[in-house]
């Protein structure tokens, strides 16, 4: 497999349509902000067993170190 480079790219929203068109001929793959976070969204577990406490301490320790 080729080597993959993961960019962000700035265009205007008149170009998305012909970007698109472009990317799809050349086998590239576009992802945009909101469907990367859609994404990520749906392959998150549904049914996590932790405890409110334990998700408040795991919080505090990423954010304050505790």
């Amino acid at each position: 497999m080729e080597s993959v480079l993961d960019i962000r790219l700035n265009i205007p929203k008149s170009d998305m349509r012909f970007f698109r068109d472009l990317a799809n001929k050349m086998g590239w793959e576009v992802e945009t902000k909101k469907s990367a976070l859609q994404k990520y969204i749906a392959s998150r577990p549904k049914n996590v067993n932790l405890s409110d406490k334990e998700i408040l301490s795991e919080l505090y320790a990423v954010r304050y170190g505790k």
